[in-house]
């Protein structure tokens, strides 16, 4: 059934008018990088009510920007709501204090997990040394909650040859166990499976799931408020144990032209097209909307050796998604929902200072060198 969004003005201006030109100094790719040892910061932290919960996020992706997404949501966390926040970023050994999405091994401050109430993860296939796997093994065990983003069905990856302790962790571990199928399948309800939508060609509109219509993740959000650039994942239905879908997510076709030099590359919220099939899927009979996808679901976790806790999972989440209130809204209602709070009837999601999201897409050797980004420049 072709669904019509009733997308208003000011939601349509703030998708294709809020980026501006990011003017951040950057140095040239064979220039040698200098730090100042006496003023590095490799997290950043938000100071909210004394009395609030906290809230780590950790970010470490090469793909969908979870480095422009997680500061900006930590920002309304605590601006907009009292919230402690901490975020945590990938960075290569060598230039602490330097965002690099696609140092694959490390993320500094993960020992603050031992005093967050609420972890929210959006990394993409990370191998991190046990000295940093064992704190996010240790909150899990704690029960506390987790909120997993976009590529957190696939966090982490180890080689076969690995010697680390944390093998089953993996988004390909196929050991006959609870953990086959890593973090991804065991906490938050499944792993990387495949692009349902067409990646930068189809974009995606959230629907309520039965019976998930006075779900309180979806207070103050309406059938189509929720829309975003990316794609919508394959997932394998139904999904495991307790899990309930929040959000179906509908594969919709692009009304203009594919720009590759647009932030959502010419995808608008204003598309309205229902597609019944994708292009790039190798069986062209399958209509993507014939079901629809859980693009957000709760589901309870608890790893072995463990406490009980609760997950809120969703497959969307790029830096580019957080242009969306609805996404915005969705985000804020799961922390206070995980955490056992009244959820607000329509939470304040308004963004924090500027936000200029960049592009999903992947990034050459060298790129983050020559960007630059210090952690402490996203300081408030």
């Amino acid at each position: 059934m072709k669904f019509l969004r009733p997308f208003l003005v000011p939601l349509v201006v703030l998708f294709i008018f809020s980026c501006k030109t990011d003017t951040k100094p950057s140095i040239g790719a064979n220039e040698k990088m200098e730090v100042d040892d006496s003023n590095i910061s490799e997290w950043v932290s938000y100071e909210g009510e004394k009395d609030m919960p906290k809230i780590v996020l950790v970010s470490g992706d090469e793909e969908y920007r979870s480095e422009e997404a997680l500061p900006q949501l930590a920002k309304i966390l605590t601006e907009r709501h009292g919230f402690n926040t901490q975020v945590l970023f990938a960075q290569d050994p060598a230039a602490p204090g330097i965002i690099n999405a696609n140092y694959l091994h490390n993320i500094p401050g993960l020992e603050s997990l031992a005093s967050a109430d609420l972890m929210m993860i959006f990394t993409r296939f990370r191998a991190l040394p046990d000295d940093q796997m064992k704190h996010i093994d240790n909150y899990l065990k704690s029960g506390k909650p987790v909120i997993g983003m976009r590529t957190a069905t696939h966090a982490f990856n180890f080689k076969t040859d690995t010697t680390s302790s944390y093998m089953h962790y993996s988004n390909y571990y196929e050991g006959d166990d609870e953990w086959k199928g890593g973090f991804g399948r065991l906490v938050l309800g499944e792993k990387w499976i495949s692009h349902h939508g067409h990646h930068k060609h189809q974009s995606t509109v959230g629907l309520p799931a039965a019976g998930a219509e006075s779900n309180p993740i979806l207070n103050g959000i309406s059938a189509g408020d929720v829309w975003v650039p990316s794609d919508v994942y394959g997932i394998r239905l139904p999904l495991p144990g307790d899990a309930q879908p929040i959000l179906l997510g509908q594969v919709t076709n692009r009304a203009g032209e594919y720009d590759d030099n647009d932030v959502l590359y010419g995808l608008r919220p204003t598309d309205n097209e229902v597609a019944k099939v994708n292009p790039k899927s190798k069986n062209k009979d399958i209509n993507p909307n014939e079901p629809m996808m859980p693009i957000a679901w709760t589901k309870s976790y608890q790893i072995p050796g463990g406490k009980a806790g609760k997950a809120f999972a969703t497959t969307i989440g790029a830096s580019t998604d957080m242009l969306s209130e609805g996404v915005r809204r969705m985000y804020v209602n799961a922390v206070y929902d995980l955490l056992g709070r009244t959820v607000p009837a329509k939470a304040d999601v308004n963004v924090v200072g500027e936000y200029n999201p960049t592009a999903f897409a992947f990034t050459k050797d060298g790129h983050w060198e020559a960007k630059n980004v210090s952690v402490s420049s996203l300081k408030m």
